[in-house]
């Protein structure tokens, strides 16, 4: 009995169970109807606010700076040739690549022998000509002499035919006293003549003589330039370079021996753009004399020399374009022909125009500023210049507005942004990054900075006084391991 009472309590117990299940699932579906025919609202949507970064555009004058490089040039640069043919027999001290000289040194000799006696020559066929020129006076003085005296003869003839014709008219004289008289004065005058034709001779003589004689000025001054030619005189302060001979060697004519440099007299050679070019033109469409800065970058510190330009190429330059430029350089100490330099030129300043991040033009020079809510709006604005990561814009309506420094595809007109202005800052500029070196280290840069012979002497002093101190700029021992090869 126990048995079959707990068998339908199980039955019951069970039937209830599967009621409640059925009852659960029943209420289930329903709701999940009751669910799915009810009407669905979608949520509001809400506008994305991107955060942008603007500046303020303040419209003043800015002077451009046009970055490019360039090659330092010497002005004066002259080869060194040897003008006449002969061994070297003497050398100057300093006539070595890199030597100094100055004007007026002589440099070279050449052996003067050859020369020496074509110029001994030339005196004696002058000590000649001149007494050619001597005589043929003295023949002249002669001739006309004779010829003074042929004269008087004949004039007494033909005072002593005159008599006699007058004698012969009052009936005292012969006719062949007269005749004999008249043949006399007719002698005498041909005599005259004769003596005339010596004196012609006599003319002649010293014109040629005297042709001679400069023939044998000329000959002398050739040999005494030949002469000097023997010898190599420096016409101005330099520098040689490229020397190519020993004493005792043979030199032939024009060959060249070295080339003196002026190292004071150094010029700058960069190339520009054509666009670049054309902003350097004054109104005359002459090339204006802007300032410029050479830096050269030497074992941690920068060499500047400033100049002004001066000219421009003639032409573009074979397979090249743009334009060369040339600076005078001043004051360029430390500098050499042949170094490399990054030069600057300040452009004529330019009025009304706003410096912002190359960033916020994009290809049709157009610019986003923050309009009313927030809301972006696009101003056309006229690129003037391009100067690194930043642009010289100009635009009537872009004073006052706040311009978006970053243009990105997610942002254009009637975007709505939230503005992040720079906060001003009256901070002081952080001091540049200072190390504690080692002994070994310091060691080792002071040795490579008293080796380096590039370096000028007041820069070297300034960098081994900047190395003896206890704590040394980063930035400086970064550049000169680095040249160090550490």
């Amino acid at each position: 009995m126990r048995f079959l009472r707990k068998s339908l309590m199980g039955l019951v117990l069970a039937g209830i169970s599967l009621g409640l299940l059925a009852y659960a699932a029943q209420l289930v579906g329903s709701a999940v109807q009751e669910r799915m025919a009810r009407e669905t609202t979608a949520p509001p949507a809400r506008e994305r606010v991107f955060a942008v970064g603007v500046t303020r555009a303040e419209p003043g004058t800015e002077t451009p700076v046009l970055e490019t490089f360039g090659e330092v040039e010497s002005r004066r640069r002259l080869e060194l040739r040897a003008a006449a043919t002969g061994r070297i027999i003497e050398l100057a001290d300093g006539f070595e690549d890199g030597g100094v000289v100055t004007a007026g040194q002589v440099l070279m000799r050449i052996d003067p022998a050859d020369a020496e006696a074509a110029l001994d020559r030339a005196r004696a066929d002058l000590l000649d000509a001149e007494a050619e020129v001597r005589d043929a006076e003295r023949g002249l003085a002669l001739s006309l002499d004779e010829q003074a005296a042929a004269q008087d003869q004949a004039n007494l003839q033909q005072r002593a035919y005159e008599r006699q014709v007058d004698l012969a008219e009052r009936g005292v004289g012969t006719a062949a006293a007269v005749e004999a008289a008249e043949l006399a004065a007719a002698a005498s005058r041909q005599s005259v003549l004769a003596r005339r034709q010596a004196v012609t001779v006599a003319e002649a003589r010293i014109d040629q003589a005297q042709t001679r004689l400069a023939r044998a000025i000329i000959a002398q001054g050739e040999a005494q330039r030949a002469l000097d030619d023997t010898t190599l005189i420096a016409p101005f302060d330099g520098t040689l370079s490229e020397t190519d001979v020993v004493a005792g060697r043979l030199a032939s004519a024009n060959e060249k021996l070295a080339v003196l440099i002026d190292p004071d007299a150094l010029e700058v050679a960069f190339r520009v753009s054509t666009a670049q070019y054309a902003r350097l033109l004054n109104a005359e469409g002459q090339i204006m004399a802007a300032p410029v800065t050479a830096t050269l970058d030497v074992s941690g510190v920068d060499l500047q020399a400033t100049g002004v330009i001066n000219r421009s190429s003639a032409g573009s330059g074979e397979m090249q374009t743009g334009r060369l430029v040339f600076a005078r350089l001043e004051t360029a100490r430390g500098f050499k022909p042949g170094d490399f330099v990054t030069v600057t030129v300040n452009e004529p300043p330019l009025d009304n125009v706003v410096r912002l991040p190359a960033s916020a033009v994009d290809a049709k020079n157009t610019v986003l500023v923050l309009g009313e809510d927030n809301r972006l709006e696009a101003l056309d604005v006229q690129v003037m210049h391009r100067e690194g990561d930043d642009v010289l814009v100009r635009s009537p309506e872009i004073a006052g507005r706040d311009v978006v420094e970053t243009r990105s595809p997610l942002l254009g007109p009637g975007i709505s942004v939230r503005p992040l202005r720079p906060e001003a800052s009256n901070t002081v500029p952080a001091e540049p990054q200072l190390l504690e070196l080692t002994e070994e280290r310091r060691a080792r840069l002071i040795a490579f900075v008293e080796a380096n012979q590039r370096m000028p002497a007041e820069a070297k002093a300034r960098v081994l006084a900047q190395l003896t101190e206890a704590r040394v700029p980063a930035q400086m021992v970064a550049r000169i391991e680095s040249r160090m090869g550490g």
